[in-house]
């Protein structure tokens, strides 16, 4: 959610000095742009993942701030529902023996807070979506005690004037509603940022675009919601139909959704953030002092909170991101396509693969969107969360530019892998690690696992031992959290086990 918010900031008296501020804020990146104050490459990137908290029955547990206060440490913050955490890695140039060293970190932290959470009977569980929530743990009172929550759902419920519904069909059918976007907090992801200059830009999101589907197909980690079995990646529709303030009759208008992959290719950073002014009302009217032309003018560098914030709020699977770091402005892509999960290992092996497919694609002297129709890209993208590993793309083949149908695990494995290589030769990433965690990708590829289908296999094993839906959601989710906290990776998991029951209610 971005920025910490005020509970009495909002004045909703004067909406078109704000947008006469935002605009002004647009105005200020323009002459940043066009006056090439941002920073040189650094090569830097960085990592977020969301996490849930569960008991030692795998039910959900609502104490996030008890844990928080445990871990203590500023790494660790609190996200949408008091269920969700959020680890946040410090920023890491990408060459050498970064993966590695992102997979110790990761390790240490989560390891750290696993014991401080197990202090008042939760763990720390990375998944896409908590397979035992219930549609009545995601409430407004469950939301987390922070002001900007209140205030977002407070907004967003106005905005749309009427209770949120969810309605997913899968393998079985949902059909949920909230009078909060609090079911947003189900979905958990893991952000992967990469700090560009305005030049390259345009290349890095549209490689993040055009491979988001193949990322969902290798990395899908969400069958379940409410107790369901939906898609494979059940999060990006979810999170979508949670955040949506349209009313009916604004959608069949054709209104886009806060929550969408975007309608086009780009070709400068400023389209997307001038699209979000264009297409979307703001929802946190926060004016802060700041007037960015009048800094600029100073020869200052302006923060832009406005547009930030507002961009905070349009909720693009490759998100533009304006930040200032020491005095100087910088670009990155924040991708947020993955779930969170399964393993360290796991999150490590996404990493690399993207970083690296990025690269490769990026520096294309044929780039693959001039031949991937961007409507099929978004295509493959919903191919990709309905099917996972099992999904079939439609990609560029040969020169002539012709799009084919591909099972994605052979696209990944005869044409995206080797890319990934280059593209991390081409970042200075140390070949053990390349090999390494590019290795993880195949194999699951080879042997068609991923997490959803782990889920998805462990779960009709319990039911085959017996157990009813809940107790088999829960046994599989406990059994996840131990192989997860094993740091095996996911393809590895075996799915036969003997599930028990653990006899407990919702408190």
């Amino acid at each position: 959610m971005g920025e910490k918010v005020a509970a009495g900031g909002i004045d909703l008296t004067d909406p078109q000095r704000y947008r006469r501020k935002l605009r002004e804020c647009l105005a200020g990146l323009r002459r940043l742009l066009d006056e090439k104050r941002f920073d040189r490459p650094k090569n830097l990137m960085g990592l977020e993942i969301e996490l849930n908290l569960a008991g030692p029955d795998g039910l959900p547990r609502m104490m996030n701030s008890q844990v928080l206060e445990r871990i203590a440490s500023r790494d660790f913050q609190t996200e949408l529902a008091q269920c969700n955490l959020e680890v946040n890695i410090l920023p890491h140039r990408l060459s050498g023996r970064v993966l590695d060293q992102l997979a110790e970190e990761l390790r240490t932290g989560l390891g750290y807070a696993d014991r401080k959470a197990a202090e008042v009977a939760a763990r720390i569980v990375m998944i896409g979506i908590l397979p035992t929530l219930a549609a009545e743990d995601l409430v407004a009172s469950n939301l987390s005690e922070i002001d900007r929550y209140v205030l977002l759902n407070d907004q967003m419920r106005a905005a749309r004037g009427e209770d949120f519904q969810i309605e997913l069909e899968g393998v079985e059918r949902l059909v949920s509603t909230s009078a909060s976007i609090a079911p947003e907090a189900a979905c958990t992801s893991v952000q992967l940022h990469l700090q560009v200059t305005p030049g390259r830009f345009p290349a890095v999101w549209n490689a993040a675009q055009a491979i988001a589907a193949v990322q969902i197909a290798v990395g899908a980690n969400s069958p379940f919601v409410f107790g369901r079995e939906l898609w494979r990646e059940s999060r990006p529709p979810v999170f979508q139909q949670a955040t949506d303030v349209r009313p009916p009759e604004l959608r069949a208008q054709g209104v886009r959704p806060r929550t969408w992959f975007g309608e086009r290719w780009i070709d400068a950073p400023y389209d997307l953030f001038e699209e979000n002014l264009r297409f979307f009302p703001p929802l946190l009217p926060i004016r802060s002092d700041e007037e960015p032309l009048a800094v600029l003018d100073e020869g200052g560098i302006p923060s832009l909170a406005e547009l930030v914030l507002h961009n905070g709020t349009v909720y693009r699977w490759n998100r533009p991101v304006y930040g200032v770091a020491d005095g100087v402005p910088h670009l990155r892509v924040e991708n947020r396509v993955l779930p969170a999960g399964p393993s360290v290992t796991d999150v490590i092996a996404n990493t690399a693969f993207y970083y690296g497919l990025v690269r490769t694609l990026a520096e294309e002297q044929r780039p693959v969107w001039t031949r991937l129709p961007f409507a099929t890209a978004a295509e493959n993208f919903d191919t990709a969360c309905r099917r996972g590993i099992d999904a079939v793309l439609k990609w560029p083949r040969g020169r002539s530019g012709g799009l084919a149908e591909i099972p994605a695990v052979r696209l990944v494995r005869q044409e995206l892998l080797p890319m990934a290589a280059d593209g991390l030769d081409a970042w200075g990433v140390e070949p053990a690690d390349r090999d390494h965690y590019l290795g993880v990708i195949e194999a699951r590829c080879r042997r068609r696992v991923n997490g959803a289908s782990w889920q998805t296999a462990a779960y009709h094993h319990a039911l085959g031992r017996g157990l009813d839906r809940g107790a088999a959601l829960a046994a599989m989710t406990r059994r996840y959290s131990e192989l997860m906290h094993s740091g095996e990776p996911v393809h590895a998991w075996p799915v036969e086990w003997a599930p028990r029951p653990v006899s407990a209610g919702r408190g």
